[in-house]
C-alpha cells in the first residue's frame, strides 16, 4: 500500500511540475532588452515588407534604401490597446519606427514608437 501512494505522489508531483517546468523555459528562452543600445537612438522611414504576429512580439521587416531592418515591436495585445490594432499595419505601408539598435545584429532594432501616417503609437 504504501509503494502504490508514493508512486501516486510521483506521478501527481510530476504532472504538476511539467507546466510548470515549461513556462520557466519560456520565460528564459524570451531575450532581454539589455541586446539593444539605448545610448543611441534610430529614426528609420520605410516601407513594410512583412510582419510577424507572434509572441512574445511583433516584427515587422522594414526596407529602408538598400537596406531591410528588422524592427522588433510590441506584443500585438498590447498595440491594441494603444490604439493599433493588427488590421492597420499592412506589407507596403510607409511608417517611421523609432528605437534603438541591437548590440551585434547589425540590422535589427527595438522599436520604442511607431508612426503610421498621423497617428504616433508608444510600443513601451
Amino acid at each position: 500500500m504504501l509503494k502504490q501512494g508514493f508512486f501516486t505522489a510521483i506521478v501527481l508531483s510530476t504532472a504538476i511540475a511539467a507546466p510548470v517546468m515549461t513556462e520557466v523555459r519560456t520565460v528564459q528562452a524570451h531575450h532581454g532588452w539589455s541586446e539593444y543600445n539605448n545610448q543611441q537612438t534610430l529614426n528609420l522611414t520605410g516601407e513594410i515588407q512583412s510582419i510577424s504576429y507572434g509572441n512574445p512580439h511583433t516584427a515587422i521587416q522594414l526596407k529602408t534604401g538598400n537596406q531591410v531592418w528588422l524592427a522588433v515591436l510590441a506584443p500585438q495585445s498590447r498595440m491594441e490597446r494603444r490604439g493599433l490594432p493588427k488590421q492597420v499595419l499592412k506589407v507596403g505601408q510607409k511608417v517611421r519606427v523609432v528605437g534603438y539598435p541591437h548590440r551585434t545584429e547589425a540590422s535589427e532594432m527595438r522599436a520604442e514608437r511607431i508612426i503610421v501616417g498621423d497617428r504616433t503609437v508608444e510600443l513601451r
